[in-house]
Parts: structure tokens; C-alpha cells; sequence
């Protein structure tokens, strides 16, 4: 995800002001304009669609309850997207399934920067290799520390910079990069047996 442009910010600061003036009818607008990328973000922690929406709008129900307090110090879907993920975290502890249960699926494995191994999956040659590849990101990513994991999931698969990052994460963008580095390492360390020609950087 790129910077948004800025008559979109715009825009969500006249809502937020919309809404901490009582008009509830702006926040649904904040929510169709948001909804999909927040459902897309949890469901890299839930994957279960039924409650990965669920958990979508508990964090819109949070975001709505605490929008008052909003200052604008963050972009508005920046701070949305801390609440998103929080919630997604709660949800997970609340049930005992945190690292082990998160998964990537296979398109998501495809986007992973850099890894042109990924890149002919339809090589029937290549088919079984590819398919090893992407299952050994899967679980390298799966075993990665909270921090690291979602880091590298919201840069790699979320596309957000690392000026984001920081404000979802509420960090500063060295530990960003530190942490991505870090599972970047991780994910490479996993994969240098598999692979013969290039990393994964």
C-alpha cells in the first residue's frame, strides 16, 4: 500500500471531525472506504473467513468508540490499522492459537519481494520444488516472533512503508526495520537449502 494521496487524508479528517460531532452516518462511510483492506488484514491472522469479519468489526466497533479521543497524530487508516491488528492479536490469545495458526496462503506467497523462485509456478518442471518453497515460507513465517511476523507482513504483503509500519505498530522505524531484517534472515535461513540460484532478501 502506498502513501495515500492527500484529498483521500483529507477526506477522513473531515470525516473523524463529522463523526466526533455525532454524525454517526460518516463513520459508515470511513468503514465502506476501509472495510475490505481491514477484512484482507485480518485474515493474515484469522483465517477463517466467517470470523475474520467478525474480528473486522469488532475493530471498527472499537475504532467508532474510541474515535474521540483520535487527535490526529497518525493518519486516520494508520491508526485503524493498529486497532485492526490488536484486535486480531486479543482474538488469537483469547483462544490459545497464536503463532502456530497463522498462515499464508499460496498467492500471498507469490508476493514475497525478491523471490523469483516463486515466479514459474506453472513450470511442470519446477511445479514440486516451487510448491516445497512456498510451504517452507509458510512455516518460517508462521514460527516467527508476534513482532517480527507482523512486521514482515505488513510490508510484504500489505505493502506499507516502513513510515507506516511504525505508526501501526506504535515503534520507531528502526525497530521496524530491525524487525524485518530480522525475519528476513529467518525466512532466508529456512529456505538457502532449497534454493540453488539467488535468496530471498
Amino acid at each position: 500500500m502506498n502513501n495515500q494521496p492527500s484529498i483521500s487524508a483529507e477526506l477522513d479528517e473531515e470525516l473523524v471531525a463529522r463523526v466526533q460531532r455525532g454524525d454517526k452516518k460518516a463513520f459508515d462511510l470511513l468503514v465502506i472506504k476501509y472495510q475490505h483492506k481491514i477484512i484482507q488484514l485480518v485474515n493474515r491472522y484469522v483465517k477463517d473467513p466467517c470470523e475474520a469479519q467478525d474480528v473486522a468489526q469488532e475493530a471498527f466497533i472499537k475504532a467508532y468508540r474510541a474515535l474521540n479521543n483520535f487527535r490526529g497524530d497518525a493518519a486516520f487508516y494508520t491508526w485503524l490499522y493498529r486497532i485492526a491488528i490488536n484486535t486480531a492479536k486479543n482474538y488469537l490469545q483469547a483462544r490459545s492459537r497464536r503463532s502456530g495458526q497463522f498462515e499464508v496462503d499460496i498467492q500471498d506467497a507469490e508476493k514475497v519481494e525478491n523471490a523469483p523462485q516463486l515466479h514459474d509456478l506453472n513450470s511442470p518442471d519446477n511445479h514440486l520444488a516451487n510448491q516445497q518453497i512456498i510451504e517452507t515460507i509458510k512455516e518460517a513465517i508462521s514460527l516467527l516472533p508476534e513482532e517480527m511476523r507482523t512486521a514482515i507482513v505488513l510490508r510484504e504483503f500489505e505493502g506499507m512503508s516502513y513510515e507506516q509500519i511504525a505508526e501501526a505498530m506504535d515503534c520507531p522505524i528502526g525497530t521496524v526495520r530491525s524487525r524485518i531484517f530480522r525475519a528476513r534472515e529467518a525466512i532466508n535461513e529456512k529456505l538457502s537449502p532449497l534454493l540453488t540460484h539467488g535468496e530471498f532478501r
